[in-house]
């Protein structure tokens, strides 16, 4: 292999924003419902559906700042379920889900 491709085969792999695809799996499928519900019996479905799609491109530095809070956090929440919210929020697929989560909700409570 020449060294320019070796070169851009490294600068592909270093500078790539999509990690592999992760799938929630069903402890943070069941965060993300106990979530939805909690906010659709408050509602604030709407509210919430407008900050998730809007933090959509920062969800990771998002979780980020949420485990940096966790000390702080875990006085109020439960500390196991919020480190589940934590690493879901660190997967793509996790603001999908937690959307679904509120649109289902959402249509249960109405």
């Amino acid at each position: 292999m020449s060294a320019l491709r070796r070169l851009s085969a490294w600068c592909a792999h270093a500078f790539a924003v999509e990690g592999p695809a992760e799938e929630p799996d069903l402890r943070e499928r069941e965060v993300a419902v106990r979530l939805a519900r909690f906010v659709a019996q408050r509602q604030l479905t709407t509210p919430a559906l407008l900050l998730l799609e809007s933090g959509r491109p920062l969800n990771f530095v998002g979780s980020q700042v949420l485990a940096f809070l966790s000390p702080f956090a875990t006085l109020v929440f439960v500390p196991e379920e919020y480190e589940v919210l934590v690493r879901l929020l660190e997967k793509r697929r996790g603001i999908d889900l937690l959307i679904e989560a509120l649109a289902q909700a959402q249509e249960s409570h109405a």
